[in-house]
């Protein structure tokens, strides 16, 4: 097996028939360097006359004083109305504390990308710049799906960035199924001492891409039994035998993507209709294909179209669509030329993106017209199951997948929110996907995901509205043209707050171009 990343998705979808796995020591990126960024946290630290929109799904309201206690909130107090005096009778600062003026700005919870992949040694990326990239757009918490650069690293950096030693979220670790072992799993049972395995190294769950029925079976019941929880990428390779009903039945919480669900929802056939000469290492013929699959599934309000989604809401089934990384099928243009791309993206990043045959997801080899219609019509029914999945019930998270398909890290995130908005969520229905939706999947949501009392201080500070436009939550901003005739850039997180200590956003982004700077006069100088 190729040692570098690039191979990665395409080797582990091969599992179970493939000889050798992945060794987990082979894919490491730089770790995150110690420490230097962010103040506190604070025996006490008020934010003062801030607009809340707390996660719940609740509307904005205020003003209203935020304390925060070395490393939880420990009030949320009113202070008035919109256009009231603000009140006397406000949460007092103690002695030693600290207090920020933020009137007119918003706080939010910070936000939650569950699909976060730390980098890879293909695309040039380390730790440093995908963390300040995630931290720099208020993303206080990821789950890394696979952990691509071995579990020993990615348990390393949850240390340390639960100890606060780096600039990072915090870290949710997913090993991807086999990883680390030497031979492919035969038996059930070899699966469920591999489960018990990574729970006693510490994992918080395992990422599945498919496997022989009663092998996946037995791991997912085994993840349940121990108390972790599981996310799945039902790869083409191995979903005529294993869709997201089967998976869901055994356990697993979340679906990553969308692959398994139509496939799911096939009335009159049981696989997809693959032209003869289709072959998924052609990754062009697998996207080209994978775009003109929903159109063979169950039509919305159907018989099938209802069963299947009854099912997934009472098994209290999680879907993580990531609708970001394959936008750019829709319109590669655009992507490629994104307003972040030339500041933000490093040179072995943007080289990573550009078609490649042996670089997972730079399949645009020749991508026309025909491909992006498809693709058009796709996410119409894509987006019509989640939105009325959602509608019923259903929990819907955010999650990005990052670093492949021109996506640069906390931008994708963010085009996730907009994505979500076309496929007809609300708001503040995003707000909850974003956050509390997401500690619940994890279950960590008595600990982070609202803004309210006894929650751990992971918020998000901007001084525009989020609600009505999140294109503020880009690093970049958003243009808007004064009452002079100038054009401006707007928004843009302010604050990112993890675990009490305040963290200036821009600033690290701000470190992000630097390195891209950098990284580029390097390029030049060879």
């Amino acid at each position: 097996m190729n040692k570098n990343y690039k191979y990665l998705l395409s080797i582990l979808c091969l599992l179970s028939t493939t000889a050798v796995l992945a060794d987990e020591h082979n894919f490491k990126v730089t770790p995150a360097p110690a420490r230097h960024e962010g103040q506190g946290p604070y025996t006490q630290l008020i934010l003062r006359e801030v607009t809340v929109i707390n996660g719940t799904g609740a509307p904005a309201f205020g003003p209203a004083d935020i304390v925060i206690e070395g490393n939880k909130i420990t009030q949320v107090t009113i202070v008035g109305t919109p256009t009231s005096t603000v009140r006397g009778d406000r949460p007092q600062l103690k002695e030693g504390g600290k207090e920020l003026q933020l009137a007119g700005h918003y706080v939010m919870p910070g936000l939650i990308d569950m699909h976060g992949h730390i980098g890879g040694s293909e695309q040039g990326t380390p730790a440093e710049y995908v963390y300040k990239l995630w931290m720099g757009h208020g993303i206080t918490t990821i789950r890394d799906p696979s952990c691509g650069n071995g579990l020993e690293f990615c348990l390393t950096e949850k240390k340390r960035s639960a100890e606060n030693k780096i600039t990072a979220p915090r870290i949710l670790a997913y090993p991807f199924f086999g990883q680390g072992q030497s031979k492919p799993f035969t038996d059930p049972e070899q699966a469920r001492a591999w489960v018990r395995e990574m729970k006693a190294k510490g994992a918080d769950g395992l990422k599945c891409f498919g496997y022989r029925p009663d092998i996946l079976q037995a791991a997912l019941e085994e993840t349940k039994k121990v108390g972790m929880r599981s996310a799945c990428h039902h790869a083409q390779i191995d979903v005529a035998r294993v869709n997201v009903l089967n998976t869901a039945r055994w356990g697993l919480t979340s679906m990553e993507h969308w692959y398994g669900l139509p496939e799911a929802l096939f009335d009159g056939q049981t696989v997809q209709n693959y032209p003869a000469d289709y072959n998924y290492q052609n990754e062009q013929q697998r996207f080209a294909q994978a775009g003109r699959l929903w159109a063979q599934a169950a039509k919305p309000g159907s018989a099938k179209w209802n069963a299947v989604m009854d099912e997934l809401l009472k098994l209290d089934f999680t879907i993580d669509p990531t609708f970001t990384i394959y936008q750019a099928t829709r319109d590669v243009m655009r992507a490629r030329r994104a307003d972040w791309q030339d500041e933000y993206t490093l040179p072995s990043l943007s080289k990573f993106f550009s078609a490649n045959p042996d670089s997972h997801g730079s399949f645009f080899f020749d991508w026309g017209t025909e491909e992006e219609v498809a693709w058009k019509e796709n996410y119409k029914m894509w987006m019509r199951f989640v939105n009325d999945y959602k509608n019923r019930g259903g929990r819907v998270t955010v999650g990005s997948d990052s670093g492949y398909i021109y996506k640069v890290y906390g931008f994708g995130t963010i085009e996730e929110l907009e994505l979500l908005r076309e496929a007809g969520f609300h708001p503040l229905e995003i707000m909850k996907a974003a956050t509390l939706s997401g500690a619940e999947a994890l279950g960590l949501q008595q600990s982070i995901g609202t803004v309210e009392a006894g929650k751990l201080a992971d918020l998000a500070i901007l001084d525009e509205n989020p609600l009505a436009n999140f294109k503020v939550l880009y690093g970049t901003g958003h243009m808007r043209l004064d009452k002079t005739g100038k054009v401006n850039q707007v928004g843009g997180v302010k604050y990112t707050i993890k675990d009490g200590i305040v963290y200036d956003a821009k600033q690290l982004l701000a470190d992000v171009r630097d390195m891209v700077k950098k990284a580029k006069q390097e390029n030049i100088s060879k």
